[in-house]
């Protein structure tokens, strides 16, 4: 299912030990037909951007980078599949590897504010 992201602020709910964003972190979408793409901050989070093209299932393949508070530019991929709460709010499950660093991989949800 596809779903209109524009406008909308994430917050992250849940991470692997080896991911960087957290609680504090907040992501801020803009989406303008199949092209989705964000600012994020917070906690370990300087400053971030991420672009993504929507696939036709409603899923996401993203590329991200952020500076993080080490001073390090950091760089990943990721697949997010949005889902809706019961409640009307959205969250997004997310299989990310990272691209610079270690090169592991994780997962991470955030969801709507």
């Amino acid at each position: 299912m596809r779903y209109n992201l524009h406008g909308k602020i994430f917050r992250s709910v849940s991470n692997t030990e080896n991911g960087e964003v957290g609680a504090e972190t907040r992501f801020y979408y803009q989406q303008t037909g199949d092209l989705v793409t964000a600012t994020y901050q917070g906690g370990e989070v300087v400053s971030g951007h991420l672009m993504a093209t929507m696939r036709p299932d409603g899923t996401l393949d993203m590329r991200y980078h952020h500076l993080n508070l080490k001073g390090e530019l950091m760089v990943g991929k990721c697949t997010s599949t949005p889902r809706l709460l019961p409640d009307g709010r959205l969250r997004i499950s997310e299989e990310w590897q990272w691209l610079s660093g270690d090169m592991s991989s994780g997962r991470s949800e955030i969801e709507e504010i």
